[in-house]
């Protein structure tokens, strides 16, 4: 990956605690995994911004190598990625995605 699109990508991640790499927007998500991780996000209650990865295919390559994770949606707690879609769900319905959360916004 080009140093420029590891900068990019490491800014976006520092524009908001919990940030996704989606298809499409929370608004209007473009693909159903995504829309599994706005839904979760949303019933916790927390705040996050999101990046379209159809919008940019530099992105949309660089963050699979960035986390060396092959798919899209990829969320990322204060800089740390936390999985895509399915392993959200498995956080989400064992109570851990809410607890890593709390942890991470209060500090």
């Amino acid at each position: 990956m080009e140093a420029t699109t590891r900068q990019r990508i490491e800014e976006l991640l520092a524009t908001s605690p919990v940030f996704v790499f989606m298809k499409g927007s929370k608004l209007m998500p473009q693909c159903g995994f995504s829309n599994n991780v706005v839904q979760i996000l949303h019933s916790v209650g927390v705040p996050f911004d999101t990046f379209d990865v159809l919008s940019d295919a530099e992105i949309r390559q660089g963050i699979k190598e960035f986390s060396e994770w092959p798919t899209i949606p990829q969320v990322y707690v204060k800089g740390e990625f936390i999985g895509g879609s399915d392993i959200l769900i498995e956080m989400y319905n064992s109570g851990e995605l809410r607890e890593k959360l709390e942890v991470a916004l209060a500090s």
